[in-house]
C-alpha cells in the first residue's frame, strides 16, 4: 500500500512539473502574397491551386507505371524510410525517461561457518521503482518534445526524396523522348548527307562541280554520322538514369517514342495562387519542425539550471527458507530519494542556454530561408512557363523557315544558280533549328515538370505523428 502511494506520488509530481520552452512562433512567411504578375508571368484567376497527387499531373500510364515501381524499389526511398523508423524509435527511447524504471531482483544464498554443516541459508525476491527522476521543470518532456519534432522533421525529408524521385523519374521519361526525336533528326540528316555525297561525286566525275564540294558534303555525312553515335549513347545513359531510378530493370514499351507523346500528358499547372502554398511544401515543413526542435531544446537547456530530484523504492520479501519466504514477516520496503543542484560550473550551464537560444535564431533563419528559396523557385519557373508558349512557336516558325531554305538552295544549288557552300549552310541552319526546336519542347515539359516539384505536390505523401 505504501509503496503504491509513493508510486502514485511521484506520478502526480511528474505531471504537474512546468515546462521552460518558450512559445514557438512561426514568422510572417517572408515573401509576397502572390506571385509576380506581368507579361512573363501571364497571371491567371484560379482562386487556388488543389493538392494534386502525381498521377494528376503526369497523366500516361506507362509513366505512372514507372512511378508506381520507383515508389517500390528505389534504394535511396529505402533510406528515407529508413531514417524515419530510426527517428520514431528515438522518441520512444527518450520519452521512456518520463516514466519511472520497475525492476525485480531475485536472490539466494548459502554459508557454512568452519565447516560444521550448520549452515544458513537465506532467500530475497524484490520489486520496485529502480530509478525516477521527477520532470518538475520539463526536462524530460522538451527532450522528448524535441525529438518528437526532428522524427517530424525527418519524415518530412522522406518526402522530399519522394516528390524529388517522382519529378526527376519525369524529367528522365521526358529526356529520353527528346533524345529519340534528335537520333532521328541525326539519321535523317546523315541520310540526306549520303546522297549528297553521291550526288556530288557524280558531279565531280561529270567535271561539273570541283572537287572542295565533295569534301564539303562528306564532312557534313561525317558530322551527322558523330550525331548519331551521340545519341545512341545519350539514348543508353537515359536508360541507365530510369533504370536506376526505378530500382530495377524497365520495361521498354513503356518508354516514349518521340517527345510528342510526353507533352501532352504532362499537365500544366495554373500561376494565380497564394504564394501560402508553399507551407505546404516538404523542405519548408522539415525547416518548421526543426525551428520546433530548437525551441524545445531551449526547455531542456533551461531546465539544467535547476535542481535534479530522483526517485527510488523497494518492497519485497526475504527469509533464511524458502517456504517461509512469503509469510507476513518477511515483507520489507524501503524508499528514498536524491536532490542535485548546481551550485558553481563556471557558467557552463547558462552557456548551455545560450547555445540553444543561438541555434533556435539560426533554424528560425532556416525556415525563413526555405519559405524564400521555395518562392523563388515557383516565381522563376512561372516565369519560364509565360513564355515558353510563344519561344515554342518560334521555334516551330524557325524550323519550317530552314527547311523552305534548305529546300530553295538545293534546287537553285542543282540548277547552276548558287554555289554548294550556300546550299552546305542551309542544311545546317535547317539541323541547328530542329534540334532547337526539340530543345525549346523539352525545356515546356521540364518547366512544368519543376513547378509540380516546387509547388511541392503529391499529396498521397501524408504525415503521421510519431
Amino acid at each position: 500500500m505504501i509503496g503504491s502511494r509513493a508510486l502514485l506520488l511521484a506520478s502526480t509530481l511528474m505531471l504537474s512539473g512546468c515546462s521552460l520552452a518558450p512559445k514557438t512562433v512561426l514568422p510572417a512567411p517572408p515573401v509576397p502574397q502572390s506571385w509576380p504578375a506581368g507579361d512573363a508571368y501571364l497571371l491567371q484567376s484560379e482562386a487556388g491551386l488543389p493538392i494534386l497527387s502525381y498521377k494528376s499531373v503526369f497523366t500516361d500510364p506507362r509513366l505512372q507505371s514507372l512511378t508506381d515501381q520507383a515508389l517500390a524499389n528505389n534504394r535511396d526511398l529505402r533510406v528515407a524510410y529508413a531514417n524515419v523508423a530510426a527517428a520514431r524509435a528515438q522518441v520512444r527511447v527518450t520519452r521512456s525517461g518520463q516514466f519511472p524504471e520497475l525492476g525485480i531482483s531475485a536472490g539466494a544464498g548459502y554459508s557454512d561457518n568452519g565447516g560444521t554443516g550448520n549452515g544458513a541459508g537465506d532467500f530475497s525476491l524484490r520489486g520496485g521503482v529502480t530509478a525516477f527522476e521527477l520532470d518538475l521543470f520539463g526536462k524530460l518532456a522538451n527532450a522528448t518534445e524535441a525529438d518528437r519534432n526532428r522524427a517530424l522533421g525527418t519524415e518530412a525529408a522522406s518526402r522530399t526524396v519522394r516528390l524529388a524521385l517522382i519529378a526527376n523519374l519525369a524529367d528522365a521519361w521526358a529526356t529520353y523522348g527528346a533524345d529519340r526525336d534528335l537520333l532521328k533528326i541525326a539519321e535523317d540528316t546523315a541520310a540526306n548527307a549520303r546522297e549528297s555525297v553521291r550526288l556530288t561525286k557524280a558531279r565531280l566525275d561529270g567535271g561539273v562541280a570541283p572537287r572542295t564540294d565533295l569534301r564539303q558534303a562528306e564532312q557534313i555525312l561525317a558530322t551527322a554520322e558523330d550525331s548519331i553515335a551521340q545519341q545512341r549513347t545519350a539514348l543508353a545513359q537515359d536508360e541507365n538514369l530510369i533504370r536506376l531510378l526505378v530500382g530495377g530493370d524497365v520495361d521498354r514499351t513503356l518508354l516514349p517514342a518521340s517527345l510528342t507523346e510526353v507533352t501532352p500528358v504532362i499537365v500544366a499547372l495554373p500561376a494565380g495562387v497564394s504564394s501560402e502554398i508553399l507551407l505546404r511544401r516538404p523542405d519548408v515543413i522539415e525547416a518548421e519542425y526543426g525551428l520546433r526542435a530548437a525551441n524545445a531544446d531551449i526547455g531542456v537547456a533551461r531546465a539544467q539550471l535547476f535542481p535534479s530530484i530522483s526517485l527510488t523504492g523497494l518492497l519485497g520479501f526475504a527469509s533464511n527458507a524458502l517456504s517461509g519466504l512469503f509469510d507476513s514477516g518477511s515483507f520489507n520496503w524501503s524508499a528514498g530519494g536524491d536532490a542535485t543542484a548546481p551550485i558553481f560550473d563556471a557558467g557552463g550551464r547558462r552557456a548551455g542556454v545560450a547555445v540553444s537560444e543561438a541555434q533556435r535564431d539560426a533554424a528560425l533563419a532556416g525556415y525563413e530561408g526555405a519559405i524564400q528559396t521555395a518562392f523563388r523557385e515557383v516565381a522563376d519557373a512561372l516565369a519560364v512557363q509565360g513564355t515558353i508558349s510563344e519561344r515554342v512557336r518560334a521555334a516551330a516558325a524557325n524550323t519550317e523557315a530552314a527547311s523552305d531554305t534548305a529546300t530553295l538552295t538545293d534546287a537553285r544549288y542543282k540548277g547552276g544558280v548558287d554555289s554548294f557552300l550556300s546550299s552546305l549552310d542551309a542544311q545546317r541552319s535547317l539541323y541547328s533549328a530542329r534540334r532547337s526546336e526539340i530543345g525549346t519542347q523539352l525545356l515546356l515539359v521540364s518547366t512544368r515538370i519543376a513547378l509540380f516539384r516546387a509547388l511541392g505536390g503529391d499529396s498521397s505523401a501524408g504525415t503521421t505523428t510519431p
